[in-house]
This record gives C-alpha cells, sequence and structure tokens, in this order.
C-alpha cells in the first residue's frame, strides 16, 4: 500500500507564506515525479507545481516566481513553499505521486488534500 501525507496547510494574510510538506510511505519502488495540484471551489482541479525525479520542475503560469517545489531526498518528500500568496490561491492543494510498487506497478496516487485559506 502507498500514502501520500500532506501538512503545512492553513489560514495565512495576502502576502504571506506557507509551506506544503508531501511524504510517500510504502512499499515504493521509484518515484518518477511529484508534484501539486489544487482545486477551488466550482473550479476544475489544476497543476501547481511537479518535480520529476531528475529534478525537471514545472510550474502554473499564476504561481512562477512566487511558489518553490523541491524534494526526492531520501524520505520520499516533496515541499511546496508558497511565498507572497495571494486570496486567488485559496483551494484545496492535493499532493501526486507517479510511482511504482512492485505489486502494482506504475500508477498515480493522491493525498487527501491540505486546505489553504488565504484571507485578511
Amino acid at each position: 500500500q502507498v500514502q501520500l501525507v500532506e501538512s503545512g496547510g492553513g489560514l495565512v494574510q495576502p502576502g504571506g507564506s506557507l509551506r506544503l510538506s508531501c511524504a510517500a510511505s510504502g512499499t515504493i519502488f521509484s518515484i518518477y515525479a511529484m508534484g501539486w495540484y489544487r482545486q477551488a471551489p466550482g473550479k476544475q482541479r489544476e497543476l501547481v507545481a511537479a518535480i520529476t525525479s531528475g529534478g525537471s520542475t514545472n510550474y502554473a503560469d499564476s504561481v512562477k516566481g512566487r511558489f518553490s517545489i523541491s524534494g526526492f531526498n531520501a524520505k520520499n518528500t516533496v515541499y511546496l513553499q508558497m511565498n507572497s500568496l495571494k486570496p486567488e490561491d485559496t483551494a484545496v492543494y492535493y499532493c501526486n505521486a507517479d510511482l511504482r510498487t512492485i505489486v502494482v506497478g506504475r500508477k498515480d496516487y493522491w493525498g487527501q488534500g491540505t486546505q489553504v485559506t488565504v484571507s485578511s
């Protein structure tokens, strides 16, 4: 079984910062990529940022220059540093991992989501 455990969400004022963490655990053979998606009320889930095992990163245009994704350390953990937060960043943030287990093979996994609210 694979689990993605997220932490770090919360309430922050506009202009503030938050750091999200996502730790993948279980019988993982290899991780190809990890990323963060978000879904605001009434909107579709969208990619925020992603990082591959080779270190390549990809960001949504709306967060470039403000958010930074890092990770793939020995603990299979990815981080999303969010700076200069805006009210429009308010959403449930979901961790995603593209990984392979010996039993299931390659598959996408999702975390349970963590709420980020940017409000004064």
